[in-house]
């Protein structure tokens, strides 16, 4: 965008609703999902019906969501949180159990894996993918490796094949090569070598809480697996464990009727988000204090999230300095995904044996995720690149 193009479309002052950085609902409902709302409602209103447990709206969802990543099973629960915590509760961890997390991450990865009684061993992340770097994965395995655990970080697959050869290279000497558990909670219908995520690996934990790329009713979760036995366990750990431990994570009719409406407008909400980042990035393309959106061939980004990196030069107080302005000047917001799990929380610093990554720390210094959703209209997507590229301005004016 050149300077008169930006002085223009700046010259109409702010955008009368702000964007969060982090909007409240990742897609949009229609009436398609209020009418399957009311639908299952009206339907359980008998008192020989009532809501029911693990009901057709359900299985029919679940089989409609294997289908379309092409698993061969999917296993609703309550919350992606819970799909991590059960996934790793399958792992049946020993003490002393290792499970190798991204350190630039949301916490529930880690908290899963401690709450299990697991070692979490923090990895880097690729600098162009924030997803986990597998040549730094393959430096922190040890024979007490169980499983990795990546996740797709803001809508980008991480490179699954590459981890899968290093668990291959590395066999726990009882239980064989580490499983690869996937993360896709903010990533659910992208791509990765010609499969959808969720295809590849030991299982794929995904979320529909209101702020992902499709939800049901606000929370919800997903495992996709290609293994029988694991699928099983999922279902009886969710609906109080058979013979076994158990408790009731489910899924209720409701939400399996919203999230197969919300299934099949899926990939038409992530083109119209994926239209915006690139639309944007042409807008944002040579400014060189600004390192883009990266996707590798092969992959397809949902842009969960549109982060920029700022230079090494301007990580942390400028950085932030920069969110400030483009928060108060223009009314764009910004959030930072993420920061590295253990400098955030307590729980999990205590329990990490004071690992610290500073090839971590300082790319979270530089991370800067700027308000995209799929309502925004082209001309609201321009005002956000203008102002980032003020902002820009702004801050070398500064020179501080």
């Amino acid at each position: 965008m050149d300077a008169a193009r930006r002085k223009e479309v700046l010259s109409r002052g702010k955008l009368p609703v702000a964007w969060k950085g982090e909007p409240q609902l990742g897609g949009w409902y229609t009436e398609e999902e209020i009418e399957a709302t009311v639908k299952a409602i009206r339907d359980s209103m008998d008192p020989n019906v009532g809501f029911g447990f693990i009901v057709k709206e359900i299985t029919d969802f679940e089989e409609a969501f294997a289908a379309y990543t092409g698993a061969q099973f999917a296993v609703s629960l309550s919350t992606a949180s819970v799909g991590l915590d059960l996934a790793v509760m399958c792992l049946d961890l020993a003490p002393g159990d290792e499970v190798i997390v991204p350190a630039v991450n949301f916490r529930a990865s880690a908290l899963a894996v401690l709450g299990q009684g697991g070692s979490v061993v923090f990895c880097d992340v690729d600098e162009r993918t924030f997803c986990a770097d597998p040549e730094d994965v393959e430096r922190r395995i040890t024979p007490r490796t169980r499983a990795i655990l990546p996740t797709h970080m803001n809508g980008l697959s991480a490179d699954v094949d590459a981890l899968l050869a290093v668990a291959e290279r590395h066999p726990h000497p009882r239980h064989g090569p580490p499983k690869v558990i996937g993360d896709a909670a903010r990533a659910c219908g992208g791509g990765y070598k010609g499969t959808k995520i969720g295809k590849r690996g030991w299982c794929t934990v995904f979320s529909f809480h209101t702020m992902k790329l499709m939800t049901t009713l606000g929370e919800g979760g997903m495992v996709t697996t290609d293994d029988a036995a694991l699928a099983e366990r999922l279902r009886a750990l969710r609906q109080w464990g058979g013979a076994g431990w158990g408790s009731s994570f489910k899924m209720t009719k409701p939400q399996a009727a919203v999230g197969l409406v919300q299934l099949r407008r899926l990939d038409a909400m992530l083109a119209r988000r994926k239209a915006l980042a690139l639309q944007r990035s042409a807008l944002l393309e040579g400014v060189p204090e600004l390192t883009l959106p990266y996707e590798p061939p092969g992959y397809d980004h949902t842009f969960y999230l549109y982060t920029l990196l700022v230079p090494p030069e301007w990580a942390g107080a400028k950085r932030d300095r920069l969110m400030a302005i483009l928060d108060q000047e223009f009314g764009v917001g910004c959030v930072v995904a993420n920061p590295p799990t253990y400098a955030g929380h307590a729980f999990i610093r205590e329990r990490t044996a004071g690992q610290v990554l500073p090839r971590s720390e300082a790319l979270a210094a530089r991370l800067l995720c700027v308000a995209l959703h799929p309502l925004m209209t082209e001309a609201e997507n321009e005002y956000i690149a203008a102002a980032v590229i003020e902002a820009v301005a702004r801050l070398k004016a500064e020179g501080v």
